[in-house]
């Protein structure tokens, strides 16, 4: 901590850089779960799963940490071409001290920037250019990040709960089927869900559903 006092108290025009450099650093940090979370399409997949665990009715099952894990896992799978960019073109140059921290942040938005408009709609994207009174960007790099990660944000949103409705209706139709079952037989005081849950659950395991709607996940971002 006194090293890191005396960094300031120096008049060393590098030691102060270097201070500065470790502040930048520190505050990426502590907005690393931010920038993952709507950066990356974490959003769109933990959505997406959990969705299936409520149109399943299973409660908390899959656990959250499941869920997130495999959420954070399949982050990374599809996010590896972007992170290869980025760890190419910017830290591993930075590394080397070739370019310095400025050229970096700008060459490893670059990467990040090409994902999130490739799956950001035009009119969200210009929702935020035009309340920020901002010109039309003339190319990706143009996009300022300030209004491309909400844009995408909101995409992501308005994605997930589409792929979310579509995994809805078989489910909804087995719990109107055993609904309407049981209000003919009389048997209004119980729960259909209880009778459901394992046609549910037995539907879910003979399709595969974890394989499908993995596979609809990752073709969603091709």
């Amino acid at each position: 901590m006194n090293e890191f006092v005396n960094m300031f108290s120096e008049n060393d025009p590098e030691a102060i850089s270097t201070a500065v450099q470790l502040l930048i650093l520190l505050t990426v940090l502590t907005l690393a779960p931010s920038i993952l979370i709507l950066m990356t399409c974490f959003t769109r997949i933990v959505i997406v799963l959990s969705f299936v665990r409520t149109s399943l009715a299973t409660q908390q099952m899959p656990p959250n940490q499941v869920l997130i894990g495999l959420a954070l896992f399949l982050t990374f799978f599809i996010m590896a071409p972007t992170f290869y960019e980025v760890n190419e073109q910017a830290l591993q140059p930075l590394f080397n001290e070739e370019i310095s921290l400025e050229e970096a942040y700008d060459e490893a938005s670059i990467p990040f920037k090409e994902f999130m408009s490739q799956h950001t709609r035009q009119q969200d994207l210009a929702l935020f250019l035009d309340y920020s009174g901002a010109e039309r960007p003339q190319s990706i790099e143009d996009i300022p990040l300030t209004a491309l990660v909400p844009a995408f944000a909101i995409s992501e949103l308005k994605t997930a709960f589409q792929m979310g409705f579509m995994i809805f209706i078989p489910f909804l139709v087995i719990d109107m089927a055993v609904a309407s079952v049981l209000m003919s037989m009389g048997m209004m005081m119980l729960p259909p869900v209880m009778i459901s849950l394992p046609f549910k659950v037995l539907l879910f395991v003979i399709v595969d559903g974890w394989y499908l709607i993995t596979h609809s996940i990752l073709e969603s971002y091709i």
